[in-house]
């Protein structure tokens, strides 16, 4: 398998400083044990664009659940996500000055993600149009008016690596989600130069029917099997 890496040789990928793209959604769907890895490295200043800022518990009960480990060990400098209630020491961290985080509506978020993968140069959207968002400078890039309704003008979000999971992945690395896991992680996977996904269990070509394949293998540059390093 020649995409095939361990967790170790993945977080070596991810140089200091580096734009990652982590689906999931309170960390359903995240690529835990990658991000779990990362978070003992002594790696720092991620600009990390998730849909949120993780759990301070998981659902098993164990501390820290998605990107809050990286937070907690103050690993990121500078977040992109949709809420952080859920993780008061984001907030903690954002009062103090220690990290930036820019709040975009969840659909909008998606479809700037979208727009990089498939590489325009912007989405229009009224989702936004007459509040805080319209002054995000760095997203919003103007106001269009089209049939007499405006729209604002977000930028694409694009990322240097991109940690995705997916329950199935062949050894090309297609790959099928689960239910509501599948969430961030399939748009992610295309707007960013690096896709390194997380497998659940790894199966053999053809395994997967065709149209049940939801991120193509050409997208995908490597494969950390979890079900087999357990």
């Amino acid at each position: 398998m020649a995409k095939s890496i361990t967790v170790q040789q993945a977080v070596d990928l991810i140089p200091d400083h580096a734009t990652i793209m982590c689906g999931g959604f309170l960390g359903c769907g995240s690529a835990h044990s990658v991000l779990d890895e990362l978070s003992k490295s002594s790696k720092k200043g991620f600009t990390i664009i998730c849909n949120d800022a993780g759990l301070l518990e998981s659902p098993a009960g164990e501390a820290y659940y998605g990107i809050a480990k990286l937070i907690h060990n103050h690993q990121v400098s500078h977040l992109i996500a949709t809420h952080i209630g859920l993780n008061p020491e984001a907030t903690e961290q954002m009062h103090a000055g220690e990290l930036k985080i820019d709040l975009l509506p969840q659909g909008s978020m998606a479809e700037m993600i979208r727009a990089a993968g498939a590489g325009l140069g912007g989405i229009l959207t009224r989702t936004g149009v007459g509040t805080l968002v319209e002054e995000a400078t760095d997203y919003v890039h103007g106001k269009q008016t089209i049939d007499g309704v405006d729209y604002l003008q977000m930028a694409p979000l694009h990322a240097d690596f991109a940690l995705i999971c997916g329950q199935k992945v062949d050894r090309q690395g297609n790959i099928w989600y689960k239910g509501t896991a599948r969430n961030f992680n399939q748009v992610m996977a295309t707007a960013a130069d690096v896709v390194i996904a997380e497998a659940e269990e790894v199966v053999e070509v053809g395994s997967i029917e065709p149209e049940n394949v939801q991120t193509y293998g050409i997208l995908v540059d490597y494969i950390v099997n979890v079900g087999e390093q357990k």
